[in-house]
């Protein structure tokens, strides 16, 4: 009874660390450092104790959008499955928490506009001597593609009202006094080229997209020269019709011939009498 089987492993060599046990489930990271394209997000939100794991990714993803990107409910909604009613449940709560906060202000021309602050770390205010960070310079709009110059101006007025028209078709083509100087010499071009006013608009406005058009001035521009007609045909001037001279009374023979004026006929002017 004292016999002890020695092929038996001792009970220390046996037991497996439980951290490495094969059927012990767990997480495991396989990081790579991030180069470009990443944002940092604060444990303080992705592992929040009381948001909803909805609200928890929503916030994650406004915190990596650009500045003055767009996030109200419809945009989100739009981008995400989630719907309208839980998007907004969402956006209450990271407002609630201080992750989202809304100011209201008051734009030139008087009008009062709705601005979104979203907040990396919210309650923490910044220190005295913390940099404030840089704003950067607004980027500047590119200038509008060019377009087609006209032989001569006498069309620019048909074409500017013809653009002012444009809005009445798509109310997206509300051009500015700016864009719709900038065009008009292009649909006077197109104008010159015995293109009618109607057929111009629907080359313009026919098969725009269905998206928001950030702008639509840029696109009629390149409508403008792409689709620019060749020139019509040369067509000669229609001769000019025969002159037909009055009737005349002959002062030889006094028989009736065409002439500018009253004097003898043909055959008197060859054939005088003697």
């Amino acid at each position: 009874m004292d016999t002890q089987n020695p092929s038996a492993p001792s009970r220390l060599r046996s037991r497996i660390a439980d951290h490495d046990h094969p059927n012990r489930g767990g997480l495991i990271h396989d990081n790579s450092r991030h180069t470009a394209r990443f944002t940092v997000i604060g444990n303080h939100l992705a592992q929040h104790a009381d948001l909803s794991l909805l609200a928890i990714g929503l916030g994650t993803h406004i915190q990596s959008l650009p500045r003055g990107a767009h996030i109200d409910i419809k945009s989100l909604a739009a981008r995400f499955p989630e719907g309208v009613t839980r998007i907004a449940a969402a956006l209450r709560e990271l407002e609630h928490h201080g992750y989202l906060r809304r100011e209201r202000l008051r734009i030139p021309g008087g009008r009062i506009v709705t601005r979104t602050v979203s907040c990396n770390q919210p309650g923490r205010a910044r220190e005295a001597n913390e940099p404030r960070p840089r704003r950067a310079p607004a980027p500047r709009p590119k200038a509008l593609p060019a377009v087609p110059t006209p032989v001569t101006s006498a069309l620019l007025h048909p074409a500017t009202d013809l653009l002012a028209d444009l809005r009445r078709h798509d109310t997206r083509l509300l051009l500015s006094t700016t864009d719709t100087a900038h065009l008009a010499p292009g649909v006077a071009a197109w104008l010159e080229r015995d293109v009618s006013p109607a057929a111009v608009r629907r080359a313009l406005i026919d098969g725009l997209p269905t998206e928001r058009m950030y702008r639509p001035a840029a696109l009629l521009a390149h409508r403008l020269t792409k689709h620019l007609p060749p020139p019509p045909p040369f067509r000669p001037p229609a001769p000019e019709p025969p002159v037909r001279h009055p009737l005349q009374n002959c002062d030889g023979c006094n028989r009736a011939f065409r002439a500018p004026e009253p004097g003898r006929c043909r055959d008197c002017r060859e054939h005088p009498p003697r």
